[in-house]
């Protein structure tokens, strides 16, 4: 699980098997917010201000050997963070000429690649993210995975209500990229060939956060009015709203690609779980002991689910008991709310 942010420009490293953190990295820009793992390992991160996007490969057999010392010069943790440049699993990075916090980079998503059918090898996926510029237009680009040289762009006019840049992004199994803006700012797709973008439009009273697509290819976007979630047809090209009783905003959302949503609940803290067959909450008060300001949720590849929660720590739960099955502490000011292990786009691309 990769995760960001401490001191404002860094992104971390969490093995989710024995939740222990294997590595801090510097990132370019400032203000590290989303993050997005692709089915290598491997994690974008997109930063507000200054804008910026950084790639971080996460086997440290496959990253090279910029300084040809014979070794990979790479962090191995919490305590051993390397300036910025010389961490040599830090791939690339590219500035954005986004000119404000508001407008800087947020939604960012892998798109998935297919293993090769002699080695089984996956080829290096390209990577969405999404901006916004001066004239208050979104800006969707697509770049190449293995160097960040930029592959081709769209651009939608982004109004609405927050005066904030696309703020959560995710792809299909065609790798168009879907975002979804912030409040009633708007859900568009962009399509992966064509870079035409088709607005989605908005779900009732228009106050989305985070986002996330399911098995089927919907979407889904957290609520922070009605104690909400809410429901994205693409077969009907409509919008339903979820409601439930047991707390306020619902933050960070995903799918599990096994019928459920799961999403990070505030006031009360709280890990909310809602059925996507029958667009209703199973649980909207499941209890994160100890937690605080709940912002991010994914699950793993054993099934878990996990929390990032900005007071400094992480929780695992186990999807079927609710249990808490560990609490990574020690982390500083975390905050992401994508595609932090890539299980997302694991279920587009190669559905249960």
């Amino acid at each position: 699980m990769s995760g960001v942010r401490w001191g404002e420009r860094g992104s971390f490293k969490i093995n989710t098997k024995t939740g222990v953190e294997e590595g801090r990295y510097q990132v370019a820009g400032g203000s590290p917010s989303r993050t997005s793992v692709n089915l290598l390992g491997d994690v974008a991160v997109s930063s507000r201000d200054p804008g910026a996007v950084t790639k971080i490969i996460s086997n440290k057999e496959k990253c090279p050997d910029k300084n040809n010392d014979g070794m990979i010069t790479t962090s191995t943790g919490p305590g051993d963070i390397k300036p910025f440049g010389q961490d040599e699993c830090v791939e690339w990075s590219i500035n954005v000429p986004s000119n404000s916090y508001t407008n800087g980079p947020r939604a960012t998503a892998w798109q998935g690649s297919q293993p090769d059918p002699d080695t089984c090898e996956f080829p290096t996926p390209n990577l969405w993210f999404a901006w916004r510029d001066n004239v208050g237009n979104g800006r969707f680009q697509l770049v190449n995975g293995a160097s960040g040289a930029l592959i081709n762009e769209a651009s939608f006019p982004w109004s609405g209500n927050s005066n904030f840049s696309p703020y959560g992004g995710a792809v299909n199994a065609k790798g168009d990229f879907f975002a979804s803006g912030l409040g009633s700012d708007p859900a568009v797709k962009v399509d992966a060939l064509t870079f035409q973008v088709t607005n989605l439009g908005n779900p009732p009273g228009g106050c989305k956060y985070g986002m996330t697509l399911d098995e089927n290819g919907d979407l889904w976007a957290a609520g922070y009015c009605n104690n909400a979630v809410f429901h994205y047809s693409a077969q009907n090209n409509q919008w339903t709203q979820v409601s439930g009783s047991g707390g306020n905003w619902v933050l960070g959302v995903m799918a599990d690609g096994d019928g459920s949503v799961w999403g990070a609940g505030v006031q009360p803290c709280r890990l909310v779980r809602v059925d996507v067959a029958s667009k209703t909450f199973v649980n909207n008060n499941i209890a994160l002991p100890g937690c605080s300001e709940p912002w991010g949720v994914s699950i793993d590849f054993e099934g878990n689910v996990w929390v990032v929660d900005k007071a400094n720590k992480a929780f695992k739960v186990d999807s079927d008991t609710y249990q808490v099955l560990s609490v990574v502490e020690g982390l500083v000011g975390p905050y992401t709310y994508s595609d932090m292990t890539g299980i997302a786009l694991k279920n587009a691309i190669m559905p249960q």
